[in-house]
C-alpha cells in the first residue's frame, strides 16, 4: 500500500515536500545542501527535471517540479534515492561532531520500514499536490518568499 499522497498524473508539475527521518537537522551544514543542489542540476540537466522552485529547510525540501517526460515519481525516487546515499557517505568518510548520533537514527528507522538494510534517510513519501491552476502555483510560491 502506498504511503502518503499519490502521484496520478505523471506529467503535471507537484508541489512536493521530502522530510529527513526523525525530522533530523541535515541541511544545517552546507556541505549536505550541496549535494541537494548539485542533484538537482544533474536532474535538471539529465533527467528531464523542470525545477519551478525549491527551498531548503534544515530538514526537509520543498519543491515545485515538473517531469518532461512524464516520469515524476521515478525522477523524484531516484533524487531521493541519490542524495541519501551521497550524503550518507560524507556523513560517515568526512568530519561530522553528530555522525554517530545521526546514523543511529537513520539505522533505527530501518526496524520498522524493510525497504532499506543499513540506512533509511528519507522519509517516505513526499506529500505531492498536483498544480493544475497558476494561482495555486502562485499560492505555493509564496510559501518559498
Amino acid at each position: 500500500m502506498k504511503e502518503g499522497y499519490v502521484i496520478r498524473d505523471q506529467n503535471l508539475p507537484h508541489f512536493l515536500t521530502a522530510t529527513i527521518v526523525d525530522w533530523i537537522d541535515v541541511f544545517s551544514r552546507k556541505s549536505y545542501r550541496d549535494c541537494v543542489i548539485d542533484c538537482l542540476d544533474y536532474c535538471i540537466k539529465n533527467k528531464g527535471m523542470v525545477l519551478y522552485s525549491y527551498v531548503i529547510m534544515t530538514n526537509h525540501i520543498h519543491m515545485i517540479v515538473q517531469s518532461k517526460e512524464g516520469k515524476l515519481s521515478d525522477l523524484i525516487r531516484d533524487f531521493k534515492k541519490y542524495t541519501a546515499k551521497t550524503i550518507l557517505e560524507k556523513i560517515q568518510n568526512e568530519p561530522e561532531s553528530r555522525k554517530e548520533w545521526m546514523l543511529e537514527r537513520f539505522q533505527l528507522a530501518t526496524k520498522t520500514r524493510s525497504r532499506n538494510k543499513n540506512f533509511q534517510f528519507w522519509q517516505l513519501g513526499n506529500h505531492a499536490e498536483e498544480i493544475i491552476l497558476k494561482n495555486l502555483c502562485g499560492q505555493k510560491l509564496t510559501i518559498f518568499i
